[in-house]
């Protein structure tokens, strides 16, 4: 194909004008200037065409050339994806490190998957066999915790003229497909799609079951389904980057894609070097064995942040139509739209509030709607899940702001980060008290049947104390807590209790750092045990006092019952059964004090 060549008329920052490109299309991938810049068409006002480019601009002006590539930027999707590390436009950073040392010079380019690599193709469909898009026609080990699937692509279907067992590259014709006109399209194990372009599905589903994340505060008071939306908000210092690696590292989602957008290049080098060594708990094989990196830090070029979200949301949903449940991570979304920002600012767009773009919420929300459980293509009975969660950085931790306000009416779970929690030293620093998940009621169905009846009477009981807690400290600031009655302060202690030994986790910790479902049940059914057998003894005998509650040894072992290994959990019957003996001693003795 022969190429258009333009020439460059404005530049401006990331934002190019050009005009002589007669054909070209919205979002369109252009090359620019000598240097073979990527850039991507953004606006078409006449012969002229406005391009964003995702590389530093500098040194480039009027007179240069354009080349078009009359394509959509879009992803190659097939095996090699999984342990990868990739820009915002999907280059290899380990391969470019190799080829050009630590600093990327302008006009890199590298395969986003190895052409070379061979891959051991085992098919599943026969020859003569009738095939439709999404069907899977093979499939690849990529590591040994994902078995990749090989898909019909999408807008082929017919039947299998042929089907090649065997080693082969990315690149390779492994079937053929002859549709009802006839045609015989070469399938490889390859696929391209336009990142911008949501990949169809059969239906849309409600979720039925929650993302686990091991994460106490989080599973028990704040669940995100599989297949749904959360955010977490917090200002500078409060954990938001903490508590994606945390998701990132212990959810049982099958596949992990963690966008790191516009944040700190540290923050992704401890992803690095972290996940290599982590051991996923659920099959005892390395996290990055099914982890897909995508680093567009804030020292790389602005514009590109923008295509690092897509990149990363389009990888997810391949992943998803081969049948995996899929979480997909981005840190931050602020950043996101701060490019949006700045590229309307240059294109001399009608600011919106605080000078975003009047689109940013519709963006925000195509971003988020991405997400979702969903029948695939292909197979009824084949579901399969896109989690999103999304950190934003609100300037000065003001939530009013435009980003944080947009994302709020889309997603379906606030984790609100406080930093006065995390200056406590209280990890995770969500807060108990605005947080929210609307997902509680749909999911109260499964933790009552996977989990326990009781599960939700218990959460409910654990909230309602931190709420009251939240009253009685008004009441304790202005007259002291001597004001209190002994039901109250009893009410604070088993706040603090839930406080300390439950919603406080040491991601540090090797047994703290991840908790099961049953053992949190478990230790919030504990707490919630402590204060009723307490509260009953106290309506009983006027003589027992808060302090003589307090002193009981039982209060060290529930404080305790967080390190406790996931196979110990008979241990907790056992305190629960410490807890009643110490209170009928405590009882009798107080009536041996009364005689």
């Amino acid at each position: 194909m022969q190429q258009n060549v333009g020439k460059i008329i404005k530049v401006s920052g990331p934002v190019v004008i050009a005009d002589g490109l007669r054909g070209a299309k919205m979002y369109d991938v252009v090359k620019v200037s000598e240097k073979k810049l990527t850039g991507e068409i953004i606006e078409l006002n006449g012969d002229k065409i406005t391009i964003q480019v995702y590389e530093e601009t500098s040194g480039i002006g009027p007179g240069e050339p354009v080349y078009t590539t009359g394509l959509p930027l879009s992803v190659e999707l097939g095996p090699g994806l999984i342990q990868s590390i990739y820009d915002g436009i999907q280059r290899p950073l380990d391969v470019i490190y190799q080829k050009e040392g630590v600093y990327i010079a302008r006009g890199v380019n590298a395969e986003s998957l190895d052409k070379l690599k061979k891959w051991d193709f085992k098919p599943m469909k026969r020859k003569g066999e009738k095939v439709v898009a999404g069907d899977r026609l093979g499939v690849v080990q990529e590591t040994s915790l994902v078995n990749h699937y090989i898909l019909v692509p999408i807008g082929i279907q017919g039947e299998l003229v042929s089907i090649n067992e065997g080693t082969f590259t990315v690149i390779d014709v492994i079937a053929e497909i002859k549709d009802i006109s006839g045609k015989i399209h070469e399938i490889q194990m390859l696929q391209k799609w336009p990142v911008r372009k949501t990949r169809p599905y059969l239906e849309k589903l409600s979720p039925v079951e929650p993302l686990i994340t091991g994460q106490r505060v989080i599973d028990t008071f704040f669940t995100i389904a599989k297949g749904g939306t959360a955010c977490v908000p917090g200002p500078f210092g409060s954990g938001k980057t903490v508590v994606q690696h945390q998701l990132s590292k212990w959810c049982n989602a099958e596949i992990i894609v963690f966008i790191g957008c516009g944040e700190r290049g540290n923050e992704m080098t401890d992803v690095l070097l972290e996940f290599p060594e982590l051991i996923d708990p659920n099959t005892g094989k390395p996290l990055m064995e099914r982890t897909v990196l995508i680093a567009n830090t804030s020292n790389m070029p602005v514009a590109a942040r923008e295509a690092s979200v897509y990149t990363g949301i389009t990888i997810a949903e391949y992943y998803r139509d081969m049948g995996y449940n899929v979480a997909l991570m981005a840190d931050s979304t602020s950043r996101w739209a701060e490019a949006m920002r700045e590229i309307s600012g240059r294109l001399e767009e009608m600011p919106g509030e605080e000078g975003y773009p009047a689109y940013l919420g519709t963006r925000i929300a195509s971003f988020y709607e991405r997400s979702g459980r969903v029948k695939t293509l292909a197979n009824e009975d084949r579901e399969a899940t896109i989690s999103v969660i999304g950190a934003v950085s609100p300037p000065g931790g003001d939530l009013s702001e435009p980003v944080t306000q947009n994302t709020l009416r889309t997603v379906q779970v606030y984790w609100s980060l406080q930093d006065k929690l995390a200056y406590k030293r209280h990890f995770p620093a969500i807060d108990w008290l605005r947080s929210y998940s609307l997902y509680l009621d749909q999911l109260s169905k499964f933790f009552e049947e996977e989990i326990s009846k009781e599960f939700v009477i218990i959460r409910k009981k654990a909230m309602g104390i931190l709420q009251e807690e939240s009253e009685l400290e008004e009441t304790v600031r202005l007259i002291g807590i001597d004001a209190l009655s002994r039901m109250e302060r009893l009410t604070l202690e088993t706040a603090r209790s839930i406080r300390e030994d439950f919603l406080h986790q040491n991601a540090f910790d090797e047994i703290d750092t991840y908790t099961s479902m049953k053992k949190q049940f478990l230790m919030l059914d504990l707490i919630i045990y402590f204060h009723e057998r307490a509260k009953d003894t106290m309506d009983e005998s006027s003589e027992i006092s808060i302090d003589q509650i307090n002193h009981l040894t039982a209060k060290n072992q529930i404080a305790r019952s967080k390190f406790i290994p996931e196979d110990q959990l008979d241990k907790f019957e056992k305190i629960k059964n410490d807890i009643d003996q110490q209170i009928k001693s405590l009882i009798s003795e107080n009536k041996r004090k009364d005689e």
